[in-house]
């Protein structure tokens, strides 16, 4: 019998007025090779919603190089702020000619990726976690309630050696775990994980993305505890721990009809494409555990170190989560952002919350998502839907997040899964 999963009704969110961020590689040289020839360099910064501010981003870090360090989004001015080193007048017209706000900072992206190297190879203990802060210029180190005696002394002096200036560190009232969640459950070896988003496979046939602690913990899930399988885990994209925590499920049955869409109780969520997060974007989280709530991303590229093991490359939020959490789909407007993988607090006092970004585990599993288009798509198009939080009704119900480990044995611990 065919699996079939599709929605009762759908939910369409607008896409909102967008700028051509797409010209933006052709503005940023004019303006810097115009300087000399008397161009007014006093630009206006652009309007534009998340999505296009994180692609403006990436064109803008590729075309500085060195000089840029980092950005993030105003969403109040609803405005890209880019972080430069250096006194280049032409660097600095040239991003505000892109229609950014520049804005002068200290440390510089290799330099933050060095103190970064040491942390790695002198505080890597279970229970921290870091990122690169581009509100603050530096790295934000946080520990949770298991870092004690040698090891908080270990973490502290290794953040005071590189310097205030640089990096510092906080408490986190938690424990940094795993989670289980999204919108749909799914269940596999005695744990309940959360779809993250239906996909198509680089053979053309219908699976999903979800969390990498939950794919390697059983080979097979389904859609109820103890129910038939209708899904198999692709070992060899099984990612936990290490660069990633994700992994793709093929759908049992070729036949099943996998709608790039989020289960969000009452109505469906389209998916148009996937694509990249930025720092002070609004997201989505759609979990079973806890429901629908929203937040904004913190950082990017964090390192945390789970009792598993270290994880690298994940987007930070301030996104809440518990368990039952894990494998959830992340979302900002029509985009897909991310998949739930951990964190700490919970949904009552808050804390921190890691997603493995959807984009990078497209391209390791070769899949594509929503319209289809190359694996790990979030390029021009990804400014094309509005943002997560508009019209506040993304940002509304509870947030998935919190899921315990895969191979937790108390149910609360299980991960749940949500139709993507």
């Amino acid at each position: 019998m065919s699996h079939k999963r599709t929605p009762k009704r759908k939910a369409v969110i607008a896409a909102g007025s967008v700028v051509a961020l797409g010209a933006a590689a052709l503005i940023l040289p004019n303006a810097m090779a115009s300087q000399d020839e008397g161009t007014d360099s006093s630009a206006a910064p652009k309007t534009v919603n998340a999505a296009q501010a994180s692609d403006l981003s990436s064109q803008l870090e590729s075309l500085l190089g060195e000089a840029f360090a980092g950005s993030y989004y105003d969403k109040d001015q609803q405005q890209l702020i880019i972080n430069v080193v250096g006194d280049n007048n032409n660097v600095i017209v040239g991003a505000e000619q892109a229609g950014a706000v520049v804005r002068e900072v200290d440390n510089s992206m290799s330099e933050l990726k060095a103190a970064e190297q040491t942390l790695k190879s002198e505080a890597t203990v279970p229970g921290t976690a870091w990122s690169v802060d581009p509100r603050t210029n530096k790295i934000q180190v946080t520990a949770d309630s298991t870092v004690t005696g040698s090891n908080w002394d270990q973490v502290e002096s290794t953040v005071k050696s590189l310097g205030s200036d640089m990096a510092s560190v906080k408490r986190s009232a938690g424990e940094f775990k795993t989670f289980a969640a999204g919108g749909d459950a799914i269940f596999g070896g005695g744990s309940r994980c959360s779809l993250g988003f239906n996909v198509t496979n680089s053979e053309g046939n219908p699976a999903f993305l979800t969390a990498g602690h939950c794919a390697v913990a059983a080979a097979e899930w389904s859609e109820e505890e103890g129910g038939a399988p209708i899904g198999t885990v692709d070992a060899q994209t099984a990612t936990f721990p290490g660069e990633g925590d994700f992994g793709l499920v093929n759908y049992d049955d070729p036949a099943t009809e996998a709608p790039s869409t989020v289960n969000l109780g009452g109505e469906q969520v389209d998916i148009a494409q996937a694509a990249e997060a930025e720092v002070g974007m609004p997201v989505t989280r759609m979990g079973s555990t806890t429901g629908q709530d929203s937040g904004t991303v913190t950082a990017l590229n964090a390192t945390v170190n789970y009792a598993e093991g270290t994880v690298t490359g994940l987007i930070q939020t301030d996104v809440c989560a518990e368990p039952g959490d894990s494998g959830g789909s992340l979302f900002s407007g029509t985009n897909a952002i991310g998949l739930t993988s951990g964190g700490s607090g919970d949904c009552t006092v808050g804390g921190e919350t890691f997603f493995q970004p959807v984009t990078t585990a497209l391209e390791a599993v070769g899949a594509t998502i929503g319209d289809g288009g190359a694996a790990g798509a979030g390029g021009e198009e990804a400014g094309a839907g509005e943002e997560a939080g508009a019209g506040e009704e993304a940002g509304m119900g509870e947030e998935a997040g919190t899921g315990e480990e895969a191979d937790a044995d108390e149910e609360t611990g299980l991960i749940e899964g949500l139709t993507g």
